[in-house]
């Protein structure tokens, strides 16, 4: 704010928009320091409340009736005391400088991106990676392929019941078998009809319906999931549980 004197004092100003430490001479007029506020906040100086926050102290404003003649060792100015810079500007005309919500953005275009030589979407051409895998048609279809033989060496079929990842509390019955375009993810999922409401939906996956079921019954996993077995329903054991108070 100043070139440094031996009688600047360090200070913490604070504001909306702004938080730093800055050195501050008591010999400044208020008006001088009010000057010096506005470019470190952004308030202008007749729209600024001072207030000064000394530790064990009450809050004290600055202002005088005359600010080009008072000066701010008027205060007793303590190191690393703290100046709070309030905008007494209506919320229509305050600007805030921290929200970037509004600032345009560049976005470079995928075919400018795809062009240019040193980017990770280059080297994974160049290293054969991912989708640039020449071999990966056939590395996905071995996938989906064990996944079809997975359900068959677990015996998943419609209507056989089940519980998923060994919970005993997320027991159902298979209600369908086979691919679901609206979840990423080539190969088949097992939906299943739920026993209590602990699923994610009702059959049913951006709009398309697989199965029906009530609210929150329903769900879509990988076939290593579901175990099949004589589950029971389990509101019956419940009932059963209580048959034996």
């Amino acid at each position: 704010m100043a070139s440094q004197t031996a009688r600047d004092v360090p200070l913490l100003i604070r504001s909306m928009n702004a938080s730093s430490e800055r050195r501050v001479s008591p010999s400044w007029s208020v008006a001088q320091l009010r000057a010096k506020l506005e470019p470190i906040t952004g308030v202008p100086p007749s729209c600024q409340k001072l207030t000064l926050r000394l530790p064990g102290h009450d809050e004290v404003v600055i202002e005088a009736q005359d600010e080009e003649v008072t000066q701010v060792a008027q205060w007793n100015l303590q190191a690393y005391a703290e100046i709070h810079v309030k905008d007494l500007r209506p919320p229509s005309a305050l600007t805030n400088l921290t929200d970037t919500s509004a600032i345009p953005k560049y976005t470079m275009p995928a075919s400018t991106y795809a062009s240019l030589p040193a980017t990770v979407l280059a080297w994974k051409k160049s290293q054969k990676l991912g989708r640039f895998d020449p071999s990966l048609p056939e590395h996905e279809a071995q996938k989906i392929q064990s996944l079809w033989d997975e359900i068959g060496t677990r015996g998943i079929r419609l209507e056989r019941r089940c519980r998923l990842g060994s919970e005993d509390t997320r027991r159902g019955t298979v209600a369908y078998v086979g691919e679901v375009e609206e979840i990423p993810g080539k190969g088949p999922w097992i939906g299943v009809e739920l026993d209590e409401p602990v699923g994610k939906n009702d059959g049913t996956v951006g709009g398309k319906r697989y199965f029906s079921c009530g609210e929150r019954r329903g769900v879509f996993v990988r076939p290593e999931r579901v175990e099949i077995g004589d589950w029971g329903l389990l509101i019956e054991e419940d009932e059963e549980d209580l048959e034996e108070l």
